[in-house]
């Protein structure tokens, strides 16, 4: 890009914005679980939760990344030769990165879920 058009060498950082972001999402989902951990009960359904929030976002960040990675590499050439193409890669890039903020809303959900340790019937 500083070669093609070093005028909107800045304009096209946005792709690299993104996919920093993507990490902010999983920094704030292990902040929740560790916020959610007690010495004292912590049941196996806790773990498994907090493992499944993990996944959930880490996968779907992960997926995000690639739409991002590709996306942002073909839209960056090609306003760069073209700037009618600049608003088309930035709606793109927003559509991508709204798949790791799915992941963060379901691992949200999963890390708030919790339940005490069972109890054998007597």
């Amino acid at each position: 890009m500083g070669i093609t058009n070093p005028d909107a060498v800045m304009k096209n950082m946005i792709p690299v914005i993104m996919a920093g972001i993507l990490g902010i999402y999983g920094l704030i989902v292990s902040v929740i679980i560790i916020q959610n951990i007690s010495a004292d009960a912590y049941a196996a359904f806790n773990g498994y939760a907090h493992f499944a929030a993990g996944l959930a976002c880490g996968l779907s960040c992960l997926a995000a990344g690639l739409c991002i990675g590709i996306v942002g590499d073909s839209g960056v050439r090609a306003s760069g030769q073209n700037d009618k193409l600049w608003v088309p890669m930035v709606l793109i890039l927003i559509f991508a990165e709204v798949l790791g903020l799915y992941g963060l809303i379901i691992a949200i959900i999963l890390s708030s879920v919790t339940k005490v340790q069972c109890t054998p019937p007597q």
